[in-house]
């Protein structure tokens, strides 16, 4: 049995992770087990790591995650957003949002106000912000941080006026609009950040080679049998990746 993790829903719907694992199930001949952890945005130092328990065979992390462990990850291929700004590349952006009916019309008007973020392993989320204000730090920047859990929450936490401003995932953002979960006029884009090598997927590297090339067949193909439904969720198709992508 293949053991899969991802870190990223539920702002990438549960869905296209159940379209993965089938997929990589139908091209490799195994069952796979799939498992959410929606805490954080992937392991990082301080973090329970299940790759080095060997709990976990393949995942979908964060950026920061590869980094953290990439001695003992490969990297798999990796989902081509339908994000136009995405130009057909493995990236994808952080969406600086807050309210439609605020008063805000750019990011330094945010300087003095609240920000809500889905968690501090975060590329779009959290360092992506950090990378913005800096020299400042968050606590100077910001009235009041609030960690909201996931892109989502922060999302309808901006929406509903509870906070100021996020930065959002843009698959995340793209993939509520599409399935009409939110109403564009309910919010407005101040910024946006990137592009940012999309969310890396990985397998353990001690995974036998065969088993390796035959799941990286699986995405690699899966768009000949999957195309609609990867689409549905904001997918083209699935392509190579390389270390030099997360460096």
């Amino acid at each position: 049995m293949l053991r899969l993790i991802s870190y990223l829903a539920p702002s990438i719907p549960h869905g296209f992770f159940e379209l993965i694992a089938k997929i990589i199930s139908q091209g490799t001949g195994m069952d796979v087990h799939l498992e959410f952890n929606e805490q954080i945005s992937g392991p990082l130092e301080q973090d329970e790591n299940p790759f080095a328990d060997k709990k976990a065979d393949i995942g979908f992390v964060c950026s920061l995650t590869f980094r953290f462990l990439k001695d003992d990850l490969e990297l798999l291929p990796v989902p081509v957003p339908v994000d136009i700004r995405a130009k057909g590349k493995p990236v994808y952006f952080a969406d600086v949002v807050v309210k439609a009916s605020s008063l805000f019309r750019s990011f330094d008007d945010l300087r003095g106000q609240r920000w809500a973020y889905n968690d501090r392993n975060s590329r779009s989320g959290w360092f992506s912000m950090i990378e913005r204000i800096a020299p400042d730090s968050p606590l100077d920047y910001f009235s009041e941080l609030v960690q909201s859990g996931s892109h989502l929450e922060s999302l309808r936490w901006v929406m509903k006026g509870q906070t100021d401003g996020a930065a959002i995932d843009s698959n995340a953002l793209l993939n509520q609009l599409n399935r009409k979960q939110i109403d564009a006029s309910e919010f407005r884009i101040l910024e946006t950040w990137g592009p940012f090598p999309i969310h890396p997927v990985v397998i353990r590297a001690a995974m036998p080679i065969s088993l390796k090339q035959s799941v990286q067949k699986s995405l690699l193909h899966a768009h000949e049998g999957f195309s609609s439904e990867l689409h549905s969720f904001g997918f083209r198709w699935f392509t190579e990746a390389t270390r030099q992508d997360y460096a």
